[in-house]
C-alpha cells in the first residue's frame, strides 16, 4: 500500500469506522497505555509478528487469554490450495506467532487445523501454514474425515440446530479465531464469522439451508473464541474465495483483534471498503449474529484502541 493509501485508510479507520477521537492525542504523544483492556484493537503498518505482538500486548497479553496446561486450538482459514500471496488463506507468519504465544503462556498442547475445501495435505503445505506451525512445536492435525467430529447442539441457533463440529475443538481449553480478510462469491464476505466454517463437517446443509443464517448460527456454539484475530496483513478484494491471481489482492498491513465477532467482522469490512466496495448489508450473517446477541455493529459504543506502528 502507498504511503497515501495508507495514511487515508488509517484517518478513515479512525474518524469514521473506529471513533478512536478520544485516543488521537495520546497516541500522537506515544502515550499508548490505556485503563482498562480495550474492547478491540487494530494495529497497522507492521509485518504480521510485530502486528500480532502489539495487538496482543494491548488486549492484556497473551496471559490473559491462556493458562498453564491448557489445551489450546488456533483455527486459521487453510481452506484452499494456495500460496499466501493470494490471501487464501490466513498468513502462517501469523499463526506461527500465536502458536508461540500460547506455549510461552504454558499451554500444555497447542493444535492447529481447517476441514478444507481443496485437497486438505496441499492446502496444509502450499498455505505454509503447516510448516510454520510445526517449526514451532504445534500439532497439526487434518479436517478431511467425518469420524473427526462429533455432533453438536445448538439450541440458540435458528435454522441450523446442531452440527458436527471437529474434536479438537470440543476438547480444547481455549481457542483462537484466526481468519484471513477476504471477498466471498457465496457469503460476500469471508471474515471471523465465515472462519466457523471450518470447525464442521457438514458445510453442504449451510449452502442448502440459508447460508447466511446458518453462518451466524453456527457462532451461537457455547465455546466461544477467547479472541478473533482478522488478519488483513494482505487482503483478497475480489474473487474470492479462492482468487484467480495475487493481483486480486492488496497489502494493508493490518490486524484487527476483538472476543466481539461482530464487531471484528463489521470493522473487517470498513477496512475492506478503502480497497474494494461492499456493503455490508449484503453480508446478511453479521446482522443476523447481533440479533443472535453475538456482538454489535456499533463499534462507537466499544472501547477501541488504534495504533500505528
Amino acid at each position: 500500500m502507498e504511503r497515501r493509501e495508507f495514511l487515508k485508510t488509517t484517518a478513515v479507520l479512525g474518524a469514521a469506522m473506529l471513533t478512536f477521537d478520544k485516543l488521537t492525542a495520546a497516541s500522537q504523544a506515544g502515550k499508548l497505555a490505556v485503563e482498562s483492556t480495550p474492547d478491540m484493537v487494530a494495529v497497522m503498518g507492521g509485518e504480521p509478528v510485530a502486528l500480532l505482538q502489539r495487538a496482543l500486548k494491548e488486549m492484556g497479553g497473551i496471559n490473559k487469554y491462556v493458562k498453564k496446561g491448557q489445551s489450546v486450538v488456533i483455527k486459521p482459514n487453510i481452506g484452499w490450495d494456495k500460496t499466501p500471496n493470494f490471501a487464501a488463506n490466513t498468513n502462517p507468519e501469523l499463526v506461527a506467532e500465536l502458536v508461540k504465544q500460547c506455549f510461552n503462556a504454558g499451554a500444555k498442547k497447542v493444535t492447529v487445523f481447517d476441514h478444507t475445501c481443496d485437497n486438505w495435505q496441499k492446502c496444509y503445505e502450499h498455505s505454509g501454514i503447516e510448516k510454520a506451525a510445526k517449526a514451532v512445536n504445534a500439532t497439526v492435525v487434518p479436517g478431511n474425515d467425518e469420524s473427526y467430529y462429533k455432533t453438536t447442539s445448538l439450541p440458540k441457533g435458528v435454522k441450523l440446530k446442531s452440527a458436527k463440529i471437529h474434536q479438537a475443538l470440543l476438547d480444547a481449553d481455549v481457542w483462537f479465531n484466526v481468519p484471513v480478510l477476504k471477498n466471498h462469491g457465496g457469503a460476500k464476505m469471508s471474515i471471523a464469522m465465515k472462519n466457523y466454517m471450518g470447525i464442521v463437517w457438514d458445510r453442504g446443509q449451510f449452502h442448502s439451508n440459508d447460508l447466511q443464517q446458518c453462518i451466524a448460527d453456527i457462532c451461537t456454539y457455547s465455546k466461544k473464541p477467547a479472541l478473533n484475530i482478522v488478519d488483513a496483513y494482505r487482503c483478497m478484494r475480489k474473487n474470492g474465495p479462492q482468487g484467480k491471481s495475487p493481483n486480486d489482492t492488496s497489502v494493508l498491513k493490518t490486524i484487527i483483534v476483538s472476543p466481539n465477532i461482530v464487531a471484528a467482522d463489521t470493522a473487517a469490512i470498513a477496512l475492506f471498503n478503502q480497497v474494494e466496495k461492499m456493503d455490508i448489508n449484503e453480508v446478511g450473517h453479521i446482522a443476523n449474529g447481533e440479533k443472535l446477541k453475538l456482538g454489535t455493529q456499533k463499534i462507537d459504543t466499544l472501547k477501541v484502541k488504534r495504533i500505528k506502528l
